[in-house]
């Protein structure tokens, strides 16, 4: 995945002293000194170009550094003998109303058993316990606030309600060495808008955080959080129960990666993406419509930076609130299933922006980063790197891969840049870097994390896929975790998709050269689960649009771009395209635009949209594409050694005799008329498909039916068939019953 840089993050001082919370890191302490110099030496986070700016309403500044020793609040202590707080739950009923006050500090979702998993890392539901939820207590509705941040001295809660006071409504820690703030405020309810005003032990650091595990945010540039319930009447049942029913199966799965707000946009107003709603009365119909097995959403999660494409993420729990709420993002997953498709997220792991209001330096020490950067700094998206170590970070992202899978019905997680959280040494120079405790340059913490996280989703949802888009030769990406695997369902087959490209981009003269390029992936294709992926990594950047990047006149370049995915449907794996790839888009995506949905009123363009449609429908109804996909028992080369004329010929092959397809790929405008091919058994076979059909805009070179296999040997079998092989093209075949 391509990021786009945020500014560059704080250097941090490894010199400092430890704090009692183990690994977390304070910035160094120093006296009076201007508040930029002062900020800077802290550590604290550089506001990003995500970064937005508090409403004008609001007087609270983000960062207040003081130039004089400030007044210390005083500091809260938990009495020993305090009455126990009373548990809080969905059920608890009060009899009668006592005297209202500002802040109930009495009351708490966590049990001792709760706070004994957070702390080991083991807590996979933290979103009903941490952040804001509306209950009733004492008698009084209003809600329930708990925060993370152990080493706070002050935490009260800002909004609207209060005038964004930074007094008026403290919180109050836990005395279970838990560093969870809590307390219930009555009254607020409904959607107001809120944050936490943080007053650090150290080095009088003090700022307005966002609340990381809200539900809901405001509208980026604006940065608080929203108090929201999650209800909704779901009407995805069937698929649900369908889900259950196909698990472990093999099934076709062709992935129509999206990007929400460039899909389409409404011109007329002021070229607004579309909202949840309006994407759910059109994108399922089209999804189907195409053949589309499933979509995969590029992050649905909040982010403030719209240039991020939504991998720069400052609401891990929340849905990213400029397509609307969280229940209109429910409402098209709803309409998604009904109409049989499913739905994957992209989830990140690997990273977090430096946004003041985020994650970063959360209560003025690196809390959920680590605190040194050659662990805790990502050089290559000037971003933050979570602390896999840290078990309260641990179970707070494990719990955030569920929460998606429980109250958004989400039917996978596609995990972004897993090879950046498996090396140490990713994208660093020598001497950048920590060693593990073992000398290499292996990511161990990360390691556990993901073996735990894959864990988790498939003991709770065992229909859920988990996919690793990850880059590297490591062993068992898709092993078994009880056999030293790392858990996923599939990876992303990087190496075929870096090999094909380079291919298609040669002039076919001199693909004959190249013929290695073609071929090399079968090598390894069954060891691994794999996705064969054209995703939007290779469309942006100045890489340019897949259509251009076709050689040669514009018939020769659609007609390449045509067997590019004949090719890939016929290729063991399951498939990922990129939206725009069915139009043939010209050009490069733009995630401020919407497609060029007007390019269909060109044939060569609508040519290539039939022939996916085609593809999909083929892929699915025929076993042999997808049943042994990823077993070498479903992969037969008839041949591979035709380099001189740059075609390639091979067999897939499903569970039951007489399913079989022979795939023939001709990677040059040359027509062979009589190209005589070795097949398994006697007897007609006919055309299935043609990349080079009329009806996706080619030349219609057919083959006669029936075609006769005779008793000539031929490539090592005992008969053959004569063939007439259309220009740049890939034919399928099938043997008639």
């Amino acid at each position: 995945m391509a990021k786009k840089k945020l500014e560059k993050a704080p250097e941090t001082n490894l010199n400092s002293p430890a704090t009692d919370t183990g690994n977390v890191t304070p910035a160094p302490k120093r006296g009076r000194t201007k508040k930029a110099d002062l900020a800077a030496e802290m550590g604290a986070p550089v506001t990003s170009e995500a970064a937005a700016p508090k409403p004008k309403t609001r007087k609270a500044k983000a960062v207040a550094v003081e130039t004089t020793e400030p007044k210390p609040a005083p500091k809260i202590k938990a009495s020993k003998k305090a009455t126990p707080a009373t548990i809080a739950t969905p059920e608890t009923i009060v009899a009668a109303p006592q005297e209202k006050k500002a802040v109930y500090h009495d009351v708490s979702r966590f049990t001792e058993f709760d706070i004994y998993l957070f702390k080991e890392g083991r807590h996979f539901s933290l979103y009903e316990k941490l952040g804001a939820h509306p209950m009733e207590h004492a008698g009084h509705k209003g809600t329930y606030f708990a925060v993370w941040a152990p080493n706070a001295e002050h935490v009260t809660v800002i909004g609207d309600f209060n005038i964004w006071n930074r007094d008026n409504h403290p919180l109050k820690v836990r005395d279970d060495g838990s560093g969870i703030w809590e307390g219930f405020i009555p009254d607020m309810t409904g959607s107001e808008l809120y944050k936490y005003h943080i007053k650090s032990q150290y080095h009088f650091y003090h700022v307005d955080k966002s609340d990381p595990f809200a539900f809901a945010r405001e509208k980026p540039p604006q940065t608080a959080s929203r108090i929201c319930d999650l209800k909704y009447e779901w009407q995805d049942q069937e698929w649900l129960e369908h889900r259950k029913t196909i698990a472990g199966q093999a099934q076709p799965m062709s992935v129509y990666e999206v990007h929400l707000g460039s899909w389409r946009r409404r011109p007329e107003d002021n070229n607004r993406p579309l909202t949840y709603h309006e994407l759910a009365e059109e994108l399922p119909q089209y999804v189907k419509e195409m053949g589309f097995t499933h979509v995969e959403f590029m992050p649905v999660m909040h982010h403030p930076f719209q240039g991020s494409w939504g991998y720069q993420i400052t609401g891990y729990f929340a849905a990213a609130s400029i397509y609307g709420s969280p229940q209109e993002l429910m409402h098209l997953i709803d309409v998604l299933h009904q109409h049989g498709i499913g739905v994957i997220l992209d989830w990140v792991p690997s990273h977090f922006p430096s946004d003041e209001h985020g994650l970063a330096y959360f209560d003025g020490t690196h809390l959920y980063e680590h605190a040194d950067p050659r662990k805790g700094y990502h050089p290559d998206w000037n971003s933050y790197i979570f602390n896999y170590g840290r078990n309260e970070v641990r179970s707070f992202l494990i719990s955030n891969a569920l929460f998606w899978l429980e109250k958004y019905h989400i039917d996978g997680l596609r995990v972004d840049a897993v090879a950046s959280m498996l090396y140490l040494d990713y994208s660093r120079k020598e001497g950048e870097w920590i060693p593990n405790e073992h000398g290499g340059r292996e990511n161990l913490e990360a390691i556990s994390l993901i073996k735990d996280f894959n864990q988790a989703v498939h003991e709770k949802f065992p229909d859920v896929q988990t996919i690793a888009e990850e880059s590297t030769a490591w062993p068992a990406v898709t092993g078994n975790v009880h056999d030293g695997g790392l858990g996923f369902d599939m990876k992303w087959m990087m190496g075929w998709m870096h090999d094909t490209l380079h291919y298609f981009s040669k002039d076919p003269i001199y693909r004959k050269h190249h013929q290695g390029e073609i071929t090399f992936s079968i090598i390894y294709a069954f060891s691994e689960r794999f996705m064969l992926p054209l995703s939007h990594d290779e469309v942006v950047h100045g890489k340019g649009s897949l259509i251009r990047k076709m050689p040669g006149d514009e018939w020769q370049q659609f007609a390449n771009l045509r067997m590019l995915y004949s090719y890939m449907y016929a290729h063991p794996g399951t498939k990922l395209m990129f939206m725009g790839g069915e139009l043939a888009q010209s050009a490069e995506w733009n995630h401020d635009q919407s497609l060029d949905w007007h390019l269909l009123e060109y044939g060569l363009h609508s040519g290539v949209q039939r022939l996916l449609q085609q593809l999909n429908k083929l892929y699915q109804q025929e076993p042999a594409l997808y049943e042994l996909g990823f077993k070498s028992s479903g992969f037969e080369w008839v041949d591979y050694q035709d380099a001189h004329n740059s075609v390639i010929s091979f067999l897939r092959k499903g569970k039951e005799p007489g399913s079989d397809l022979l795939i023939v790929c001709n990677f040059t405008p040359i027509v062979h008329n009589h190209y005589r091919l070795g097949v398994p058994t006697g007897g007609e076979w006919r055309q299935l498909f043609n990349s080079d059909d009329q009806m996706f805009g080619g030349s219609n070179v057919q083959n006669d039916e029936p075609l006769q296999a005779v008793a000539e040997p031929s490539h090592g079998r005992d008969y053959s068939l004569e063939l007439k092989l259309p220009p740049l093209a890939v034919v399928y075949f099938k043997k008639n019953q």
